[in-house]
């Protein structure tokens, strides 16, 4: 079956784009060829990217581990590390190294490595617009639904999650690579001209994705599987479709060669069964289709998602809403969802809505322009909507937690600096906050409980170590800490704990009271440092006298920041 046949059937014109489909037929002033809405999409890419860089003192989420690599890699010489120091007692170095290659490079050039996890996600959240308005043309039937489409993906917050935040330094970068792969195979699918030509850019481009970060490979394996059997089926495109595979893993083989040599191929079996996994049953599908529907304001973007999708299914159009569901059954990251989603609902919006207005609109020329004026409305409110949620301001955006939180804060990056000082060189702790992200880098001191990098190690001890992060950072006394640190057979030298609002996996917790003064009437944890905003006890034994809970360090954390007898 050749690929026009079959994009007609699937309600994807075949032609150039701007020509009128049954989207576009009978809507004035919107079936006529124009990038301006792309120009739009740009813009409101910049204003979320700009609201986040301004309102953040420290990025969002984590990105200690990523910058141990980076530093790893830049005092080796460049050559690559066989393990990273510090998290869960050393994990193997087995991540696709090419985004680390380029921080190492940035961060010899001068840039800290805070300012990067800052504003290189930022950048990059822009530049991967170009590609997904690529793909969009080669999809959508008019640039006008294809710059909309562009500007939902620009601000929906699913997106945005875990692309602006810090560990994009990584996620964003393997985006930008992967939705390139991704035009490619479009436009090979659907065009089946240049084969050569387009078969080497997918070839670079895929072994680039798998040098970035597995999930994206994955993504980019997928879309190439379902536009190939949605707009293709034909031998030369399967044929094509394998010669990228092919070629971007031998692109990739002296990364991926050096991981089996030095850790063997149980590396890539354990990190495969980790972060939820390939596929995943019917919890796979509550986890994509019915969790995100919880109340928030977020739920929006998914709702219009679904009601996109079941639109286009009731008028027998496949393509996209198949290639949502794959992406969210195989992945199960909800970020995935909008690359076909966005689309989706720009579709609809053109093919439904605006028609319908329009029809009662129809003579009038004031009414026509109201109906421009109205989405210009909604991309400004979505630009809005971004912007506060870049900006953390949406304060239940996640079960009741805000949007885009920073793991870490002033009072963490001094209690940082004080173990990295005044500590043994091999004491190790037990962080409790997701400050633990970011310790290890910074203190240069083992963290024995966390998930960072543990993937590496094995599915199960993945999963321990996360159950235990989770339960020891809300625990209200000292018996639960010592039970879960003992849990993953953690004895740490000290325990880090957290005062005020902090954050568990990105969910705000209101404070540690509780859990202090337990700590304080406990032989077992005598408190060695304090500041605004962190505790740190050391671990004692049992008969060792733990009355002196204000030794000469604290004393001197407090005369080298002043003001800090407030709260």
């Amino acid at each position: 079956m050749n690929s026009t046949t079959d994009e007609t059937a699937n309600g994807l014109d075949p032609a150039a784009p701007g020509r009128a489909n049954a989207f576009t037929d009978g809507v004035p002033g919107l079936g006529r060829e124009s990038h301006a809405w792309f120009a739009l999409a740009l813009v409101a890419g910049l204003v979320v990217s700009v609201t986040y860089v301004a309102t953040h003192d420290y990025p969002a989420y984590g990105s200690g581990l990523y910058l141990e690599i980076t530093e790893q890699i830049r005092t080796g010489g460049y050559a690559l590390p066989a393990s990273i120091p510090y998290y869960d007692g050393g994990i193997p170095f087995a991540y696709p190294p090419l985004q680390f290659y380029v921080v190492a490079f940035l961060t010899d050039l001068g840039v800290s490595g805070t300012t990067l996890s800052l504003v290189l996600p930022a950048v990059v959240t822009v530049l991967y617009l170009v590609p997904y308005y690529g793909i969009a043309l080669e999809l959508l039937p008019t640039p006008r639904q294809a710059g909309v489409a562009t500007a939902i993906l620009a601000v929906a917050p699913p997106v945005l999650q875990w692309h602006l935040s810090a560990g994009g330094i990584v996620r964003a970068s393997a985006f930008f690579l992967s939705l390139c792969g991704v035009y490619v195979g479009a436009r090979l699918f659907r065009r089946g001209t240049r084969r050569p030509l387009w078969v080497g850019s997918g070839v670079i481009c895929f072994g680039l994705t798998v040098l970035s970060h597995p999930t994206y490979t994955v993504f980019f394996g997928v879309s190439w599987l379902v536009l190939y059997a949605m707009l293709d089926r034909t031998l030369p495109g399967l044929v094509s479709g394998a010669a990228v595979a092919l070629g971007g893993l031998v692109l990739a083989a002296p990364w991926w060669a050096n991981v089996v040599t030095t850790h063997g191929v149980g590396a890539f079996v354990g990190a495969a069964g980790s972060h939820s996994g390939i596929a995943g049953g019917v919890g796979r599908l509550l986890d994509q289709f019915v969790y995100p529907l919880d109340p928030t304001i977020v739920t929006v973007f998914f709702l219009a998602n679904f009601a996109a999708a079941g639109v286009l299914v009731s008028r027998r159009k496949f393509t996209l809403p198949l290639w949502l569901f794959v992406c969210a059954y195989v992945i199960g990251k909800e970020r995935f969802q909008f690359v076909a989603g966005a689309m989706m609902i720009s579709t609809v919006l053109f093919g439904v809505v605006v028609p319908r207005l329009t029809d009662r609109a129809r003579g009038s020329l004031d009414n026509r322009q109201l109906m421009a004026s109205s989405l210009v409305v909604v991309l400004v409110v979505g630009t809005s909507l971004g912007g506060f949620y870049a900006a953390s301001g949406l304060g239940a955006a996640h079960h009741g937690s805000p949007s885009l939180p920073s793991f870490m804060d002033d009072d963490d990056r001094e209690a940082m600096e004080w173990a990295r000082n005044d500590t043994d060189t091999n004491a190790s702790f037990v962080v409790l906050s997701d400050a633990a992200e970011w310790f290890p880098h910074y203190a240069k001191r083992t963290m024995l409980v966390g998930p960072w990098g543990v993937e590496w190690k094995s599915p199960d001890r993945y999963y321990d170590q996360i159950s235990a992060f989770k339960t020891a950072s809300t625990c209200e006394n000292a018996t639960c800490v010592t039970e879960s640190m003992a849990s993953v057979d953690a004895s740490p030298d000290y325990l880090y704990v957290p005062r005020g609002t902090y954050t568990v996996r990105g969910l705000e917790e209101d404070g540690t009271e509780r859990l202090r003064a337990s700590l304080a009437d406990s032989p077992r944890y005598r408190r060695v440092y304090g500041n605004d905003g962190v505790v740190v006890y050391e671990v004692v034994s049992d008969d060792t006298d733990a009355s002196a809970t204000e030794p000469a360090v604290l004393s001197d954390a407090k005369r080298r920041r002043p003001g800090l007898s407030g709260r």
